[in-house]
């Protein structure tokens, strides 16, 4: 495992101010001379990444000089086994070619997990965790499952933490690009919308909620991470928001998403995910605005998988 981006030249203020430097003029000159068509900054001044905003060349050798682990969670719990294969298939084509990478698969079918051939510094590790009834407590369980493994190993194990769901397909490079101390990821419905339209949880007794006048962005949660330090306190945040309003018998809108943006909201990711990162062509199509569609969803009954 290698140091964390940012934190390992503590020694050496000249050069970290030489590559902090260097760094803004890169950034400053994607902003200016780089995609025209689609927002590139937030108001917070964190990069939203769009194909032709970023150098993958650079970008990959920073992080293989830092030499880093990018750990890959995905829950594959019941009938949900189903989309494993394919997800770790198209990861090995598409995620992170080139760097070290853990899978972690969470299941309840540890026997079930499939046999996918591996590039080399890349692992596959199964956590065995128990099932639910509903497919909402499965969703809501995975930030106390995340959040306590971070605490558990992922700290000692990898130095970046990307959390994404199963029932989807990597098509086209997702890599070193995504990475910063928190990400989040645009919901591909509603990247253009008034924030009055987003279906963040409007009910005042809950902790997910968000006022009308409020938010910056609407993030899916099927597809966020950063630092392990940063997941954990993301997660576990979420966590004790999810039992607060258990105890006061509420259940979020949009269980764990509704949660996630409220917390992100509150702590500002430090880079933002376009909906290349995050797309449905089936429903949404191919506008001329996303030049990849790196991450995508498969096609599927929702009722048939979740109630089987």
């Amino acid at each position: 495992m290698g140091p964390t981006p940012g934190y390992h030249l503590a020694g050496k203020p000249q050069y970290c101010s030489l590559r902090l430097v260097a760094f803004l003029l890169i950034i400053l000159l994607f902003v200016f001379f780089g995609r025209k068509d689609v927002l590139v900054l937030t108001p917070w001044l964190a990069p939203i990444v769009w194909e032709g905003t970023f150098n993958i060349d650079i970008l990959n050798e920073q992080f293989r000089v830092q030499n880093v682990t990018i750990g890959l969670t995905v829950f594959a719990i019941k009938k949900y086994m189903v989309f494993l294969k394919l997800f770790l298939e198209t990861a090995e084509e598409h995620f992170m070619v080139g760097h070290k990478v853990n899978y972690y698969v969470f299941t309840d079918r540890p026997a079930d997990v499939p046999r996918v051939p591996l590039r080399g510094g890349r692992r596959l590790l199964v956590l065995e965790v128990p099932g639910a009834a509903r497919w909402q407590d499965v969703s809501m369980r995975r930030m106390e499952m995340i959040g306590s493994f971070c605490a558990q190993r992922f700290l000692r194990e990898v130095d970046f933490l990307v959390c994404a769901d199963v029932d989807m397909r990597f098509r086209d490079h997702v890599g070193v690009e995504i990475l910063s101390q928190l990400f989040g990821t645009l919901h591909p419905g509603f990247y253009g919308a008034a924030r009055e339209a987003f279906t963040y949880e409007r009910r005042p007794q809950s902790r997910a909620h968000i006022p009308r006048d409020q938010g910056d962005f609407y993030y899916m949660g099927a597809f966020f991470g950063g630092s392990v330090a940063e997941v954990h306190r993301l997660t576990t945040a979420c966590h004790q928001a999810m039992m607060a309003d258990w105890a006061n018998g509420i259940e979020a809108v949009w269980h764990d998403e509704s949660h996630l943006n409220r917390y992100l909201l509150d702590h500002k990711p430090t880079k933002v995910l376009s909906p290349e990162y995050m797309w449905d062509e089936q429903l949404l199509g191919w506008p001329a605005i996303m030049k990849k569609l790196r991450y995508v969803a498969v096609p599927k009954d929702h009722q048939e998988i979740r109630h089987r």
